[in-house]
């Protein structure tokens, strides 16, 4: 099985690789059966789609779901490409954020509204129905670390989970294998920590603690790590 990993991350960024571990680890896949593509200075071809089984969206360090720009603008128009095809997709945290808005949802910069590393989430009732997240139990833990939130889902989705900080944290397209989640299933806590050493200010800025402190904090997640191993499966 092939996945086209769109990733926003500038070519300096020592997380470009290790995103691509993360989902490596969590997918249960090769190495080689994971293709990054930069999602920065292009949009994927229908070709490079047709190459793939599945589409993955990941994180950013520098970039933001909730500005603007020419890249983001071009960014939104392949996204709703891949959803006009119901091409399979799983997007985490940026890629949660910026499907929202490509759909006519709303993401805005909430600084007061962040969350960073363990987070504890409940599922909708549709969440607990669903045939992905319905393997997960009513509240679970996942890995988080986001400034922007989604304040307004866009239509034809399906609400999933909510967080105390954050009502809308999962959906999916209806009647479409394509899940969005603002939280990390491909990030375990080991990944967890190595992400938040590259970037440092996260810590200080949202947990407002040590980073020995923070990790104290934070737990193992294994409930939703599982989640992309169970897309996999329904590809």
């Amino acid at each position: 099985m092939r996945f086209l990993l769109l990733q926003v991350r500038n070519a300096s960024d020592p997380m470009r690789r290790q995103e691509i571990g993360c989902f490596v680890r969590a997918l249960e896949c090769e190495p080689e059966d994971i293709v990054p593509f930069d999602l920065l200075n292009a949009a994927p071809s229908r070709e490079q789609l047709a190459a793939v089984d599945a589409v993955l969206v990941g994180g950013s360090g520098d970039y933001s779901a909730a500005g603007e720009g020419a890249w983001l603008d071009r960014a939104f128009d392949g996204l709703r490409d891949i959803v006009n095809q119901r091409k399979p997709m799983f997007a985490s945290c940026w890629g949660f954020q910026a499907l929202a808005r490509a759909l006519g949802g709303r993401c805005v910069h909430s600084p007061e509204h962040a969350e960073l590393g363990t987070i504890e989430y409940t599922l909708t009732d549709a969440g607990r129905e669903d045939p992905l997240f319905g393997t997960l139990p009513p509240m679970f833990l996942a890995q988080s670390g986001h400034e922007d939130s989604v304040t307004e889902l866009p239509d034809g989705v399906v609400w999933l989970a909510r967080s105390e900080c954050n009502a809308y944290q999962a959906f999916r397209v209806q009647d479409a294998p394509i899940y969005c989640t603002q939280f990390h299933p491909e990030v375990d806590l080991e990944a967890l920590f190595t992400r938040l050493t590259a970037y440092p200010r996260y810590v200080e800025s949202i947990a407002g603690v040590t980073f020995a402190e923070f990790q104290e904090r934070c737990v193992d997640t294994p409930e939703a790590n599982g989640l992309l191993r169970g897309f996999r499966g329904m590809v």
